[in-house]
């Protein structure tokens, strides 16, 4: 049984998005057993991947890994390389097609805080993705057809065979967090 998640927030937010909070509160009030982390995410995706690392090895307890967007993207990575439960939200997906409107200056929403994302960047940010991903059973990727950032259909194509959860209409933000939380429990076996 997970005894750990660890939920990654999207491009240039924070653990202060709705998204975040829902899911902290929701699991921390759901079970004692389970601890639930919502780490603030370094802007500089170095940084982000070296910061995932070191949670991770703190951990001594069965983790999965939950994210929406860039941290889908950043929690399907690590799932992958451990081959455990991950929980993907409007994720991006490899090789990240036009990532390249972040080039320059950047803000992060939630915090105000101001950064730069180089070509050099995102190249390294592209070397963690993988053509084909292999993970597919230990996989739930919860879709929102309305994403106005990300094309749901190639998230499919990508993900083929993991267990895909297509709502129709919606936002990037996915709207339909709220109801979908006791299929996250279901799927990541939390009673």
């Amino acid at each position: 049984m997970v005894k750990t998640i660890l939920y990654f927030h999207g491009f240039a937010s924070s653990s202060n998005s709705n998204k975040a909070k829902l899911i902290k509160n929701y699991f921390s009030k759901l079970s004692k057993n389970i601890n639930v982390f919502t780490p603030d995410l370094k802007n500089n995706f170095s940084k982000a991947i070296v910061q995932i690392n070191q949670l991770i090895n703190k951990s001594d307890r069965e983790i999965a890994f939950m994210g929406s967007s860039l941290g889908g993207y950043y929690a399907s990575i690590f799932s992958n390389l451990s081959n455990s439960k991950a929980v993907l939200i409007n994720p991006a997906i490899s090789p990240l097609i036009g990532f390249e409107k972040y080039l320059g200056e950047n803000k992060n929403y939630s915090t105000g805080e101001k950064f730069y994302i180089s070509q050099k960047d995102i190249k390294f940010l592209r070397l963690f993705g993988k053509k084909k991903f292999r993970n597919q059973k230990n996989t739930l990727i919860l879709l929102e057809s309305g994403d106005d950032v990300l094309n749901y259909l190639e998230t499919i194509s990508y993900y083929k065979g993991s267990r895909i959860d297509i709502k129709f209409g919606g936002t990037h933000s996915y709207d339909s967090m709220s109801i979908k939380l006791q299929k996250i429990c279901d799927f990541l076996k939390i009673y």
